[in-house]
């Protein structure tokens, strides 16, 4: 079985692709909703003055506007109906998880199945709503205070200008939930992290030409440049070997006799990856940390800079130290938290033990349960480890020598991840269409 899958793996080509129509209609789908994304981003909310707005973000491009714009893709700098990007969606969906995990009923809830599941969602998309709301009406509020020199960023402000505000920033935001969720149902891959990716790439042109521009005009050395696209590339590399490094765990079946026939007797392997949350960790992260602070530094901006909101604004400036430090806390905690949710030793060792499987030197049931839990502690150890490098290590640069974020550990782990994803997507297709080929041909000569 494994010599066919490997020889079906093999002769994937071009020709099955164009072959393959369903996973054509699902690329084009997916293409089409990221380029409404896109178009999106260049949609201004009513009521802003672009180049006050401009002159504004340009000032506060290293900050924490600059992280949350390139989340974004770009729209928060340019205020569109995107501003908010899917951010909201993101902060309920670790609220629901949470309280998933503290609450007996939303537990019983999720064990359910797919109707537990789906009233989770609708409290989820409920939570975004609220969410979304009140961070467009703190985004309003900092607009009306955003000033540069005289002139305020809004053209007439008062409570007409922040209704139309939370309303625009609110609709765009359950739009884009809707349309990740098509894309996951309709399209390849999964649409939150693509479309995150795509306001990612997006920008990457952008960031380059910026990088090469400081080091046409002496800000840093070319050599530098040179060493950090470098290490860069690293980076990359380094992720993909990670991403796809696992701890294959051997599982026997014993023989048994049924009639005169002898079944079973075989093994396979229980793969358990080291990074087992994926790049879930960074993103919840960075949206815990933006969003207490965006706020803030909307305020800021517009001249308030003392008390708290002085004092918020430049502990979590990037490359302080709190900001480090909560940063890689909280990548820690979520690596943990999010690989308890995705794999569930004790329910991994009742289905061994009810279909017979054992691991070789490991009593079925509960000492089964506790070795893969040790073995499953160790790896998030590591994983853990592996992910507050890649985003930490980075930040670290781009606070010292001010290269844009676009080439932070972050940006390069969704990037990475969210490829290698969609790439595995579409070679499972591939290789369904080449299954279904070959037993329609079995079939037509078996007719014969």
């Amino acid at each position: 079985m494994a010599s066919v899958a490997e020889q079906l793996a093999n002769s994937i080509n071009f020709s099955a692709f164009s072959k393959a129509t369903e996973l054509k209609n699902r690329i084009w789908f997916t293409l089409g909703a990221l380029v409404v994304y896109r178009l999106g981003t260049y949609i201004p909310i009513p009521g802003i003055d672009p180049g006050i707005l401009h002159e504004i973000f340009s000032r506060n491009a290293g900050g924490i506007l600059g992280m949350f714009d390139m989340f974004s893709g770009g729209a928060l700098g340019r205020m569109t109906i995107f501003a908010l990007n899917i951010m909201p969606y993101i902060s309920a969906s670790i609220i629901m998880q949470l309280l998933t995990a503290v609450s007996p009923t939303l537990e019983a809830l999720n064990k359910e199945g797919e109707s537990g599941r789906k009233k989770i969602n609708q409290y989820t998309r409920y939570g975004t709503v609220l969410l979304a709301a009140v961070q467009a009406y703190g985004i309003a509020v900092g607009l009306e205070g955003m000033r540069a020199g005289s002139q305020s960023a809004v053209i007439d402000p008062g409570l007409m200008f922040r209704l139309v505000t939370m309303i625009t920033l609110t609709g765009g935001t359950v739009f884009l939930m809707w349309v990740g969720e098509q894309i996951t149902a309709r399209g390849i891959g999964n649409g939150i992290s693509l479309i995150i990716m795509a306001g990612i790439v997006a920008n990457l042109p952008h960031a380059l030409a910026s990088t090469l521009e400081l080091g046409r005009t002496g800000a840093i050395s070319s050599a530098f440049i040179i060493i950090f696209l470098g290490m860069s590339v690293g980076v990359v590399a380094f992720i993909v070997f990670i991403e796809r490094a696992q701890r294959r765990i051997l599982v026997q079946y014993p023989k048994r006799q049924v009639g005169n026939r002898m079944f079973g007797g075989d093994s396979s392997h229980l793969p358990l990856k080291i990074n087992t949350s994926g790049v879930i960790p960074p993103i919840f992260a960075s949206s815990l940390l933006l969003l207490p602070a965006t706020v803030a530094t909307f305020q800021a901006s517009g001249g308030d800079n003392t008390g708290w909101i002085g004092t918020i604004t430049a502990y979590l400036a990037h490359g302080r130290p709190l900001y480090m430090a909560l940063y890689v806390g909280l990548i820690i905690f979520f690596t943990f938290f999010y690989t308890a949710i995705v794999f569930n030793p004790t329910e991994t060792a009742d289905n061994l033990r009810k279909y017979g499987g054992f691991i070789p030197g490991i009593r079925p049931g509960k000492n089964t349960a506790d070795h893969l839990d040790y073995i499953l502690t160790r790896l998030t150890v590591v994983g853990a480890a592996y992910l507050a490098a890649v985003c930490i290590l980075p930040e670290i640069l781009i606070s010292q020598y001010s290269v844009p974020f676009y080439f932070g550990g972050t940006s390069l782990l969704i990037v990475v991840s969210v490829t290698m994803d969609t790439v595995a997507q579409i070679h499972s297709h591939l290789l369904a269409h080449q299954y279904e080929g070959l037993i329609k041909k079995a079939r037509l000569r078996g007719r014969r």
